[in-house]
Formats: C-alpha cells, structure tokens, sequence
C-alpha cells in the first residue's frame, strides 16, 4: 500500500480503524475455508475460473454463457412504503451492484448505454467493485472511472467482500460518496430520510449496524444499503424501513426457470433475487451487472433496478 493512500485512509476513517481494517483484509483474504458467513468460499478458492471455465467449453456453453453476461437489463421497481414522508414520493433511486468491473468489461459497456437516458434522483452502488477477492485493484478504479461520467449526482456507495478498504479514497475521488457504517442524509424542504451504509458483512464480516441505527433519530424513515442481504434480521431490528443489497448476483449460474444452484449466501431463497419483505422491512437484492470466477450468466440475466418509492395510503 502506497504511502499516499494510507494517509488518505487514516484522515477519513482514524488511525486506529484503518489499521484494523487492513489488518483484517491482510489477514483473511482470499481464505477459502472459514471465516465470513461461509465455510466455503468459492471465489476464493484459485483454481475455481479454471474448473468452471474448462466445464463449460467441454459442454459448449462458454461462448453463450459469455454473451448472456454482456447484455444488462432493467428491471423497474415499485416499492409502497407507509412512512415514507410525503416530499419523497415518487423518489426515484437506481441501484447498481456486483459490477465486478475488471471482469465484465462486456457488461459495463451495455450499462452505460442503458443508464444513460434514465432520470432518477440518486443512485446507489451496493459493492463488490473489484472481479477478484484479493490482489491489484487499480484496473478496478480506472473502469470505474469510465463508468463515473453516466451516473447522475448524488452516488452512494458501501464496499463487498470483493473489496479492499484501500479503494475508498479512488472511490471518493471519483465522487461516490462511501457509507462506511455511516448515514447520509436527503433532504427536500422541511422533510428528510436517512440512507445508511456498512462495511462488509459476508466476509470480513466489519459491519457495525448498532453505529449507524444510532445516527438515525427515532421514528425517521431510512434506508439501509449493504452489500449482503443476510444481515436482513438485523436491519430489521434496528428500525430500517427498506434494505437494498446484491452479492447473490441471483445466483450468476442458474438452471432454467431461474433456479439458483447456489446464493453463496445465508439467507431465505426467496430473498436470493428482487424483492422480498421481513417483518416490516422492506428489502431487494440485485442480481448485478457484473459477474465472479468467470464472466458467465445462465438462465439470470445481468441487472440494474430503478427503484420508485411512493407513499402508501
């Protein structure tokens, strides 16, 4: 790590934090057996592109599964919330997650053509930037630097688990404003919601839902961004009306009908792609744009959401 970032690291989150941060990635990334929620990672795992990649041309289906990853969609979401103030309704929030921008070079290009014509009020990126969970990142922020210049103003971002910390201050520089178990804050006239974010919860498991609920006044409306659905109990509990998240990608691989083979993660199915309800929380998890291990999509197309809040009755 360069001296220029570290610096730039301990003037935004304290000395003492970014030296645990760091000390937590150094420690356990690219872990293929325990830690985070899983046992099993995957991603982690090095020789994973290679089993994946070499199956699917032995069937072939590379070739198709490479098209399918290159053709992003958009998926229109209504979401009726009752304690949405009345200056919100009919805020319009895109939500873009998993771009896995060094991977998917394909799937960037078709985002930027698709976002360009939509009118929304802010947008916010759900993490996992990066394609690997460890190693150089630089390729990563300059794809993101030519994705930055189609994203309307405000952007919100939270990092995954495909993240290093040593990316926030490219991020900022680009003008994401990163969540980091911190609340940000919409304000329209006299009313306002509160959009929160945390850290990693899959993985690095650095998330601090308590911190943030705490920045949030009583009775306010909030959303919560997270990389990862499975803190949904948490968030939950902590008074969030509406949780928007990704990680699943939908499960990338699916079999026809849209059946994930695997979420890679620790929740409910039905919470694995779209939108979902828990309690009184409402929630949705992208499916991504990018893809992991291999640029591939089957039977589950790469995604973006445009999210339309409207004041229940």
């Amino acid at each position: 790590m360069s001296q220029e970032v570290s610096t730039a690291l301990e003037r935004r989150l304290g000395r003492r934090y970014a030296e645990q941060r760091l000390r937590i990635e150094q420690d356990h990334e690219a872990q293929v057996f325990g830690y985070g929620l899983n046992f099993f990672h995957f991603e982690n795992w090095y020789s994973s592109p290679w089993l994946i990649r070499n199956v699917l041309r032995l069937t072939g289906l590379y070739r198709r599964g490479l098209n399918n990853a290159a053709q992003v969609e958009l998926r229109q979401n209504q979401i009726a919330l009752s304690r949405l103030p009345s200056a919100f309704d009919g805020l319009r929030i895109l939500h873009i997650s998993d771009m896995h921008v060094d991977m998917s070079a394909g799937a960037m290009r078709s985002m930027i053509e698709l976002v360009a014509p939509l009118d929304y009020d802010c947008c916010v990126l759900t993490g996992d930037y990066r394609g690997k969970t460890w190693g150089p990142f630089q390729a990563t922020l300059d794809g993101l630097a030519r994705v930055r210049p189609s994203l309307k103003d405000p952007v919100y971002g939270v990092l995954g688990n495909h993240d290093t910390i040593q990316m926030v201050p490219g991020l900022e520089e680009l003008g994401i404003r990163m969540l980091l178990n911190e609340c940000g804050t919409l304000s329209r006239g006299s009313e306002r919601i509160h959009l929160a974010g945390i850290d990693d919860a899959h993985f690095f498991r650095v998330d601090n839902i308590e911190k943030v609920a705490e920045q949030i006044p009583a009775g306010e409306f909030s959303i919560l961004l997270s990389h990862t659905p499975e803190i949904y109990r948490q968030a939950a509990s902590a008074g969030f009306d509406l949780l928007l998240g990704g990680h699943t990608h939908g499960g990338q691989i699916c079999l026809p009908g849209s059946i994930p083979i695997t979420l890679d993660s620790v929740l409910p199915r039905y919470m694995g792609s779209g939108a979902w309800v828990y309690r009184d929380m409402l929630g949705y998890t992208s499916a991504g744009v990018g893809s992991c291990i291999v640029p591939v999509r089957f039977n589950c197309p790469p995604s973006i959401t445009l999210h339309h809040l409207q004041r229940a009755q």
